[in-house]
């Protein structure tokens, strides 16, 4: 099929072929003899029926299977010829509408081509890394968490305040009338935790051991049990003991409840954690850093095929995001309008993407099968014996197994960038640490 230029402009390219019926006719008279000796028609011998008959009865499922061979063939052909690599899948239509057999396939394909990106000389590039030490400050502010959290409580007298333990009695009545899973005896209640409908564990501060009181709630519109959902309820409450939080002791014992033999076996495992937390953090600032030189690297055309659904994308995820009410998978609000601020961020990821993609390409790194394997088992232990179901539904799924890849090809350029760039390190303590990550945060936000 000849293919003839009609525009080059930038990125965008268009071409004209034309596929004639002669060559069409051709094709599927090959198709024909291809299928003629494995069929069987009652009146002839196998692979003996008569071509003519054959072309009548499959005549028209192999035109459209020899002009999709040939729309295909021809753009595989044309890429190669070029060299073009299309920055998304290029269109093809038909340009005469009124096609049927017998006549010539006139198509228009069109597609934009990557940009050349420039050379970058990673070497020039220079970075500032931002180096953590583990203090025995932080050290022990995580023991002094955990103890917390490891919290006891002990009887105290007076009135329940926020955070302390109620033991309870309670029946709970809908119109006076009490409804099955909503009575119990001695059960302990952290005020403050929400393990009760909103509303019941505030009513109880105030209260001392031996008060009783009528407390007043609804159940919310979509609570778990529909014979509740949305109705008023009177819980009878006795109070029989308020118990204050208190922390554990910062001792062996508490090393035992948290796995560890000792407290100085805990305070190793608290420094390596801590250790692996800012060395996590530090490389995140640093690779935000990289990123922004790379970005300033605006000396290519972007295609249009490619910013056009990231800026949409960003578009539909911050609506989402500032209507938290509206069902994240009901897509019925509209055609949602990027602004200047999407387009912006769109072509930041856009160009980004394909500089980490140059860079990976002529340096030749790639992602391991193993690598994604292992990926893919760190997610799949989100779901606790559903693991080997995730991973397989994972692996039919394309979309998916990219969206795994991509990080990963990502972080491997980025790590292959840092060998080669200058980068100078600077101690800082942990809260500066902080003041960074907080500083980049609201750099995102604005």
């Amino acid at each position: 099929m000849q293919v003839e230029e009609i525009t080059a402009e930038g990125l965008q390219r268009s071409y004209k072929a034309v596929a004639t019926a002669a060559i069409i006719e051709e094709k599927i008279n090959e198709k024909i003899e291809d299928v003629r000796k494995d069929v069987e028609i009652k009146g002839f011998r196998k692979g003996k029926a008569p071509a003519a008959l054959l072309k009548k009865m499959y005549g028209e499922s192999l035109h459209g299977e020899v002009l999709q061979e040939l729309v295909d063939s021809t753009l595989r052909d044309h890429l190669e010829s070029t060299g073009h690599r299309p920055a998304t899948q290029p269109e093809i239509k038909a340009t005469n509408e009124s096609f049927k057999p017998g006549d010539d396939l006139h198509l228009e394909i069109s597609y934009e081509i990557l940009p050349q990106i420039p050379e970058t000389n990673l070497s020039e590039i220079a970075l500032e890394r931002f180096v953590v030490e583990v203090e025995d400050k932080a050290v022990d502010e995580a023991l002094e968490s955990l103890a917390k959290n490891a919290k006891n409580f002990e009887t105290k007298e007076g009135a329940a305040e926020a955070g302390d333990q109620v033991v309870i009695d309670f029946l709970g009545k809908i119109d006076d009338v009490a409804f099955e899973g909503g009575a119990a005896e001695d059960f302990a209640l952290e005020l403050g935790s929400g393990q009760f409908i909103p509303g019941f564990e505030d009513q109880l501060i105030g209260l001392s051991a031996g008060e009783e009181k009528n407390v007043e709630v609804s159940f919310p519109e979509n609570y778990g049990a529909s014979e509740l959902a949305g109705k008023p309820a009177i819980f009878e409450t006795k109070v029989k003991e308020v118990k204050a939080p208190k922390a554990a002791e910062i001792d062996d014992e508490l090393a035992k409840t948290y796995g560890q033999e000792s407290l100085d076996a805990l305070k190793e495992q608290l420094k390596e954690r801590l250790a692996a937390e800012y060395k996590d953090a530090t490389r995140g600032l640093l690779k935000r850093k990289l990123l922004d030189v790379l970005s300033e690297k605006k000396d290519f055309d972007l295609p249009k095929s490619m910013v056009e659904p990231e800026a949409k994308a960003i578009a539909h995820q911050l609506w989402h995001e500032e209507h938290k009410d509206h069902d994240a998978h009901d897509h019925s609000h509209g055609e949602i309008e990027p602004t200047a601020e999407n387009v912006e961020l769109a072509e930041r990821r856009v160009r980004l993407g394909l500089i980490l993609a140059d860079i990976g390409q002529k340096n030749e790194i790639h992602v391991k099968d193993e690598e994604v394997s292992s990926a893919i088992m760190r997610q799949a232990r989100q779901y606790p014996g559903q693991e080997r179901a995730f991973f397989e539904f994972v692996q039919k799924n394309p979309q998916m197994m990219q969206n795994i890849r991509a990080p990963l090809f990502e972080d491997k350029v980025v790590d292959f960038i840092f060998e080669m760039a200058q980068i100078a390190e600077k101690p800082i303590s942990a809260d500066d640490l902080r003041q960074e990550i907080e500083k980049l945060e609201e750099e995102s936000e604005d």
